[in-house]
């Protein structure tokens, strides 16, 4: 079983699917590192030479942050928008969505379930 930036790779599919197992890679960047590296993308992950799994972890750490770098990366840029104190950072703090969509009605995913808020009596 290959293990690549600290994840172990699927054994039976094909290593350009298998690849985006790994945070931070989607398809077009594990054709593009396979390319780099000369391993054919229909290759199944456990046919996999040592030799070109080395090669495939040299690629990956030359041009690519994934997993914890990347995550590190992406919650300090949040947390940075937050002690800003700008729109997107206040939006963050908030819990609301930050690209601009409605909050009216729907947002649920960023706002959690509904609270229900006391009527007014009649």
């Amino acid at each position: 079983m290959a293990r690549i930036a600290g994840i172990d790779l699927p054994k039976n599919k094909r290593i350009v699917i298998a690849l985006t197992y790994i945070y931070g890679i989607g398809q077009s960047t594990a054709a593009e590192i396979l390319s780099e590296a000369k391993i054919d993308p229909d290759t199944r992950t456990d046919k996999l030479t040592e030799a070109e799994v080395s090669r495939l972890r040299d690629e990956i750490d030359r041009n690519c942050k994934v997993e914890g770098d990347l995550r590190r990366e992406v919650s300090m840029n949040i947390k940075r928008l937050m002690d800003l104190g700008c729109y997107r950072g206040l939006r963050h703090r908030k819990g609301l969505p930050v690209r601009g969509q409605r909050t009216k009605t729907n947002a649920r995913t960023r706002k959690g379930p509904a609270r229900t808020v006391a009527g007014k009596k009649k």
